[in-house]
């Protein structure tokens, strides 16, 4: 198995709803941050490869057919090169409110101690240095972080050429994504979930 999907999309920007929605469309199992909460054996090679050491991507991902949100985001360059058959999705919202959930989810996260009863502590540090150091370069100013998530999806999109890219906002639903992946549209709603009542729940 190898990946046939590629979110490039930083989190917030609907990713967990698009790891369930590309599930159920077969493209299951799709790797996000929750996969390294229940796999924590990941996080020190995640973590190597943000230090720029090889990694060996085919075995870390070994039965993923998809992958979205970090860590996995923060080497979409590598990983489209690596699985060059794969599609890749840039997820995205609207910057202002992406924001607001990043400074009251993911932002929280990565600057809190371990706890027993929450995500084991190489998982934090992997996190937090992958998302606050690697990816905004300890800068979480708001005029900052927005430059770098601007500068970033502009860079997906002149990389890469359109027939492998879907710009894509969870709200436009199945149609786009369906399309995109060549998958007839299910009858059933779109899923919609980890709000930031639910991401903080979650941390808790």
């Amino acid at each position: 198995m190898t990946l046939s999907v590629i979110g490039a999309g930083f989190g917030r920007t609907g990713t967990l709803s698009l790891k369930l929605a590309l599930e159920h469309l077969g493209f299951a199992p799709c790797h996000h941050m929750t996969e390294v909460f229940a796999n924590p054996h990941q996080a020190p090679q995640f973590h190597a490869a943000a230090r720029g050491e090889a990694v060996d991507w085919d075995a870390l991902l070994k039965g993923y057919k998809a992958l979205v949100d970090w860590p996995g985001c923060h080497f979409w360059r590598e990983l489209a090169a690596h699985f060059p058959d794969a599609k890749v999705i840039l997820s995205t919202r609207d910057h202002g409110r992406w924001y607001e959930s990043m400074t009251n989810t993911i932002f929280r996260a990565v600057d809190s101690e371990a706890s027993p009863d929450g995500p084991p502590r190489e998982v934090l540090e992997m996190a937090s240095y992958v998302i606050r150091d690697k990816t905004f370069g300890g800068n979480l100013d708001k005029a900052h972080v927005l430059d770098v998530l601007a500068r970033h999806e502009a860079e997906v999109k002149r990389t890469l050429p359109a027939g492998r890219l879907l710009v894509f906002n969870v709200a436009e639903g199945w149609e786009p994504l369906c399309g995109f992946l060549g998958v007839a549209v299910p009858e059933t709603p779109f899923p919609r979930t980890n709000s930031t009542e639910e991401f903080q729940a979650m941390m808790r």
